[in-house]
């Protein structure tokens, strides 16, 4: 019931602004003819109606101010407040039509029926709010017509206005611009980012309150920046940072050195993570223990940062692991050491191979059999190299097309380093982990078989199993 009455007052209203728009030019034309002569004022007969500039409005404010006041003999003090309430009304009436019937009835109901995303878009992201404030600032603008003394300082206010509306709504424009843009498959390619949408942003706030002032004060813009100009060192310490972020921001937009969901180590600031936001003045960062690192976008230039990028396109993840042996158990393979390799499937075609290539050389160069010290021979440290590297060959996630190395480092006090050096060809972290785990719980596994034993420094138990003889 409430509802139908308040579009019943509504309806009534409308259609007494509708009229009232209607008789406007005609109250206009009669009142011009009828008091040229006394205000001056040209007679509308002999004028083109387009030419009507904000002075001609104003004076037929005031015209239509003063018949209305000699027709009806009320206060001009009242009728001036009456008639700044109506202005008032009628704004609030126009903002309430564009808004509510408009835009969110009218449009919305025409975006809903389409099958594109980016007129949903625009409505989501606000850009026709600005409209729907734009239009009662006009009719204020208009209004001010009769206030012949003070209306040029109402004028510049509400001209600032309306420029700050145009910011915002070309604020929101951009701001959908860019995520229907985001929508599309080339952005993939060719991401736009938050930090340069807010470059573009922090000049047209420049720009737009350049303008706002300059109309305001009822000065050209440009003797508002030459003002501005004298401020120039305070304005370059104020924004310090805003300006090294810009220039960073470039740089790393140029140089296409970070991009959103990235994956980057910064020693520095102790990020290890996803890029998960990249913004003018900040760039932030979720670490895997789901922790956010902030870190100024300037930093990132001042100090050296590692971007995993490379390994998630090139599809292969480096495993570099080492085992420490304990150097006390490497050996010549002698006799019954051999027999034991040959029945590893993996090392048969090593074993015939490199055993014809030792028989060979040593028959050549007429070595003795007799010490395997006078000789080629093989060890157990260089066959379990070898079983390693065909073990490793033998497994569908390691790549075989990327660097693949199984090598013997430089002798430590913790023992011979035996480094692994593959590829995994599963990038997923926790799938990359699974596959390195794997590797080394069967390298650790096999040792006793080639009679080697992993390093470790000495524990309790080992302490425990010594006979202290008195």
């Amino acid at each position: 019931m409430r509802n139908k009455i308040r579009y019943k007052l509504l309806s009534v209203i409308i259609l007494s602004l509708i009229i009232f728009i209607i008789c406007l030019p005609v109250i206009y034309a009669q009142t011009s003819q009828d008091d040229s002569s006394i205000n001056g004022v040209p007679s509308a007969q002999n004028r083109n109606s387009d030419d009507i500039d904000k002075k001609e409005v104003s004076d037929f404010l005031m015209l239509l101010v003063k018949q209305i006041q000699e027709a009806s003999g009320i206060n001009i003090i009242w009728l001036n407040l009456m008639a700044v309430v109506a202005i008032i009304l009628i704004s609030i009436l126009v903002y309430f039509i564009l808004k509510k019937l408009v835009i969110e009835r009218a449009l919305k109901g025409i975006f809903e029926k389409t099958r594109n995303n980016w007129d949903d878009i625009l409505l989501k992201k606000g850009v026709f709010k600005p409209i729907a404030l734009f239009a009662p600032v006009v009719v204020l603008y208009f209004g001010t017509g009769i206030f012949p003394e003070s209306g040029d300082i109402l004028r510049n206010i509400l001209n600032a206005i309306i420029a700050m509306l145009i910011v915002m709504f070309i604020n929101r424009l951009v701001d959908s611009a860019l995520a229907i843009y985001n929508t599309t498959t080339i952005c993939k390619k060719r991401p736009i980012y938050k930090s340069q949408v807010q470059i573009v942003k922090l000049i047209l706030y420049i720009l737009g309150g350049l303008v706002a002032v300059s109309l305001l004060l009822g000065k050209s813009p440009w003797g508002v920046l030459g003002g501005i100009g004298a401020l120039t060192a305070v304005i370059m310490f104020v924004f310090k940072s805003t300006i090294l972020s810009f220039i960073a921001s470039i740089q790393i937009a140029s140089n296409d050195m970070v991009r959103k969901g990235d994956w980057i180590s910064v020693d520095q600031y102790r990020a290890d993570g996803e890029v998960i936001e990249m913004a003018l003045h900040t760039i932030k960062v979720q670490n895997w223990d789901k922790t956010i690192t902030t870190i100024p976008t300037y930093k990132l230039i001042d100090f050296p940062f590692k971007n995993w990028r490379g390994m998630s396109e090139s599809g292969g993840r480096r495993i570099k692991r080492s085992i420490y042996l304990d150097q006390n158990c490497i050996r010549f393979a002698d006799d019954e050491l051999l027999a034991k390799f040959r029945k590893i499937n993996l090392l048969k075609d090593y074993l015939d191979k490199k055993l014809n290539e030792i028989s060979n050389y040593n028959k050549d160069c007429d070595l003795s059999d007799h010490m395997l010290i006078n000789g080629r021979c093989i060890t157990n440290v260089g066959t379990f190299r070898a079983y390693l590297v065909n073990y490793l060959k033998s497994l569908p996630k390691i790549d075989k097309n990327m660097s693949f190395l199984v090598r013997q480092l430089a002798p430590t006090p913790k023992g011979l380093p035996i480094e692994i050096y593959v590829f995994c060809n599963d990038t997923a972290w926790a799938n990359y982990e699974d596959v390195q785990a794997d590797i080394f719980d069967h390298v650790l596994s096999v040792l006793d078989v080639f009679d080697l034993r992993v390093f470790q420094d000495p524990t309790g138990r080992d302490f425990s199993m010594i006979d202290i003889k008195h």
